[in-house]
């Protein structure tokens, strides 16, 4: 059997896991999710993370794999992802990715550097050094060793100042040399990209207020709550900074009003799924269908009736 997989790309709010499911129902496939927030146990409500009935009915990847406290990097995900598919294929069956999270989707298919995993004393020392001297003496350090990944990082992104030191420090390599040697994991499948986007911008802007002040409604901020007082997050760890945790968690430190948290989380949301658009844009996918459509599933069930599915069966 050819090995093929099938994307499923759009923005946030635009009803990717409904058209999920109803595919998977109707055709061997499987769903490896392709979202960066949804690898989180315990964010649950915020992320909109399919309910413990639907992964029953159909049963997702790559969901509830990490503690909030953790890092999960594109690399790990192209790893995870890899391992899930190649499971999937053996059992007769395809992947299907879904999600809205473009850097996993780019890293698959246009391939990813081989960087050294996180080394947690090299990371403690860096974060030692920082809390020392500021980010910004060590954003200076980054230009003696790696000018081209100083240009690219600002100098206020701790996140991205650690790893690339923490890539310098483990390999005595550049990691801007480094990342211009890639490997395309997909090279060898067959792929079918589908983007499911709305044609009305305003329509989204309304579908994405109207689902945070649902979440809020759901629970959400009880579920913050919750995560607040664990005791071993700060609102820098990556999991914290995602799009509606990073407002909230600003609520319940003090330093915002719940209304003015909600607006901008809906801001937020709304910028977001503005860059996904942007990057769905400059691909050039197989087929895109107007999630507004009343039977958008069907469409999409369409697509994939016309082409590489003649294959699977």
């Amino acid at each position: 059997m050819r090995r093929s997989a099938v994307l499923l790309m759009g923005p946030t709010g635009a009803g990717k896991t409904d058209i999920a499911l109803t595919l998977v129902e109707r055709l061997p496939l499987e769903i490896v999710s392709v979202d960066s927030a949804l690898v989180y146990r315990g964010m649950d409500i915020g992320t909109a993370k399919p309910s413990a009935a639907v992964r029953a009915r159909a049963p997702h990847h790559l969901i509830d794999i990490r503690e909030p406290s953790a890092t999960y990097s594109a690399g790990e995900f192209v790893r995870d992802s890899m391992l899930a598919m190649e499971a999937i294929w053996a059992r007769g069956r395809q992947p299907l990715l879904v999600g809205g999270t473009m850097l996993y989707f780019h890293a698959l298919t246009e391939g990813i550097a081989d960087l050294p995993e996180a080394d947690s004393s090299v990371r403690a020392a860096i974060e030692a050094e920082a809390a020392a001297s500021g980010w910004e003496a060590l954003h200076q350090e980054l230009s003696r060793v790696d000018p081209e990944a100083a240009r690219r990082i600002h100098g206020k992104d701790p996140q991205r100042i650690q790893r690339a030191l923490e890539v310098y420090r483990l390999t005595g390599r550049p990691i801007s040399a480094l990342q211009s040697i890639r490997r395309k994991p997909l090279e060898d499948v067959a792929l079918l990209e589908i983007a499911v986007q709305p044609h009305d911008r305003e329509w989204l802007h309304r579908r994405l207020a109207d689902r945070f002040r649902a979440m809020l409604a759901a629970g959400f901020l009880d579920e913050m709550r919750g995560l607040f007082a664990r005791g071993d997050l700060t609102g820098e760890h990556p999991a914290m900074r995602a799009v509606g945790y990073r407002q909230m968690w600003e609520f319940l430190e003090g330093r915002s009003s719940l209304s003015h948290a909600e607006e901008t989380a809906i801001v937020a949301t709304r910028q977001l799924a503005k860059r996904q658009l942007t990057w769905l844009r400059r691909r050039s996918p197989d087929a895109c269908v107007d999630s507004m459509h009343p039977n958008v599933a069907a469409l999409v069930y369409d697509a994939l009736s016309k082409s590489i599915f003649a294959e699977w069966s």
